[in-house]
């Protein structure tokens, strides 16, 4: 992509109406716009991450034997009554008519519409274990939408089920989604540790909230500083293998991690005292067990192995998926704009041409652009008619991890400048040891073009 070609509004000034970090350099980078409380239009560069993000997940999912549906934004309110949540969930919750006055609402979870879809089409235990998900927009009312994509009342959600005969079935599915979650998390350049949480309207004793460590977070937590060593790294696991999970579950969980709804003191205060911690986080996903909480009441059964009916046992797991691009930001970012972890940036280079029009120059820089894009990597290049200390100040709020910098002085000694965002360091090489160096960095990384 030419930036000349390219939509991308950034903004001189911070907007008034932005608290946190990730809120001002979103509409500052041109990323969002709201359009009303809440609610965000996605601009070029904020869908190209949402779908880089978006696709870390699926991949997951994918691996760890999940299948992918899709299920519609406007559910029948007759469902939830059937679970018993409709009156329950409270104002949160858009609850809307059709012109037939049939009540219908807005979409904040689907564990009702899963469970529906799930009784119409498996009756035996031969057909378990089970899980579906989705990715999808989704609507919680927030009487206080703040802080830009964290805590709007559109989001993007990544929300799966899973079916099972047994609560030790149920279980590794619970462990299951545990393990693929870390590994998906940490795809994204991020650490959210695993910490014992409440379950709130969803309802279920066993949950683990995944939170990001942050000073804008917005839950209070408590963790032994022992976990934030922990790396799932490039392990190998057999998602069908009861205790490999498991045992990744209570590396991962025996240290003391808790918010501040489920804090005990007594068991804090066991941790040593050296590593005893107090920070805020920033939640971005979620797993449940909740046993037969919707099965029971929805008749959601299967025939067991002695023919008589069983309810299944249920979990749900979600990812905050929209809200992961504010958390990366807040987690990574300086005083001069974002710092994009390479598995999710939206272009994997920039290129700065210093004297755009000196024929040395386009040439250099047109080669550089068609060789990168011909090794599968997307740059952008800074095409503009600009001076270059707009060039650089917007690379550097745009937040590319890498910085390819062309100009005449270099060019006639045979060099670039090869700068990498995260640490200001620069080097001087050849044009094509430039490009050999960004597609050796992207070697690890999975390489799929995004919108």
């Amino acid at each position: 992509m030419r930036l000349s070609r390219y939509f991308l509004p950034v903004l001189k000034e911070t907007p008034a109406e932005a608290q946190i970090a990730s809120h001002r350099l979103m509409l500052r980078a041109g990323m969002i716009k709201q359009a009303t409380a809440g609610i965000y239009s996605w601009l070029p560069m904020g869908f190209k991450v949402l779908r880089k993000i978006e696709n870390i997940v699926h991949e997951e999912q994918a691996r760890a034997g999940h299948n992918p549906i899709q299920m519609p934004i406007l559910q029948s309110a007759d469902l939830w009554r059937e679970s018993g949540r409709y009156d329950d969930y409270g104002a949160e919750m858009l609850r809307m008519q059709d012109r037939h006055g049939r009540d219908l609402l807005y979409t904040p979870t689907a564990e009702e519409l899963v469970t529906d879809i799930f009784r119409s089409h498996v009756g035996s235990y031969r057909d378990l274990p089970l899980t579906l998900y989705q990715i999808q927009w989704k609507f919680r009312d927030e009487v206080r939408p703040r802080f830009g994509v964290m805590r709007g009342r559109e989001f993007l959600m990544k929300d799966g089920y899973n079916f099972d005969l047994t609560k030790e079935d149920a279980l590794h599915a619970y462990n299951r989604h545990l393990v693929s979650y870390l590994r998906t998390y940490e795809r994204m350049g991020l650490q959210a540790i695993p910490m014992r949480a409440d379950s709130g309207p969803i309802g279920g004793d066993d949950t683990h909230e995944f939170l990001v460590l942050a000073d804008t977070g917005e839950s209070e937590v408590f963790y032994d500083s022992a976990i934030t060593d922990l790396k799932f790294g490039d392990r190998e696991i057999d998602y069908d293998d009861h205790a490999q999970c498991r045992a990744v579950l209570e590396e991962f969980t025996s240290r003391y991690a808790r918010t501040d709804e489920t804090h005990d003191e007594a068991l804090f205060n066991a941790v040593p005292e050296d590593r005893r911690r107090v920070a805020r986080g920033i939640e971005v996903g979620q797993i449940f067990y909740f046993g037969t909480k919707y099965s029971e009441p929805m008749g959601a059964t299967v025939q067991g192995p002695d023919g008589k009916p069983v309810p299944v046992h249920m979990g749900s797991h979600g990812i905050g998926v929209s809200r992961l691009v504010g958390a990366i930001i807040e987690a990574s970012h300086d005083e001069r704009g974002i710092i994009w972890p390479e598995g999710v940036t939206p272009f994997h280079a920039g290129i700065v041409n210093l004297k755009q029009g000196d024929a040395e120059a386009d040439a250099a820089c047109e080669a550089i652009y068609k060789s990168l894009q011909a090794l599968g990597l997307e740059p952008l290049y800074d095409d503009r008619d600009e001076r270059a200390g707009g060039k650089f100040a917007t690379m550097d709020l745009i937040g590319l991890p890498w910085r390819i910098t062309v100009g005449p002085r270099g060019l006639r000694n045979g060099v670039v400048e090869l700068t990498s965002r995260r640490t200001g360091e620069s080097e001087e090489m050849p044009p094509e040891d430039a490009v050999q160096r960004i597609a050796d960095i992207y070697a690890g990384h999975v390489l799929r073009p995004c919108f």
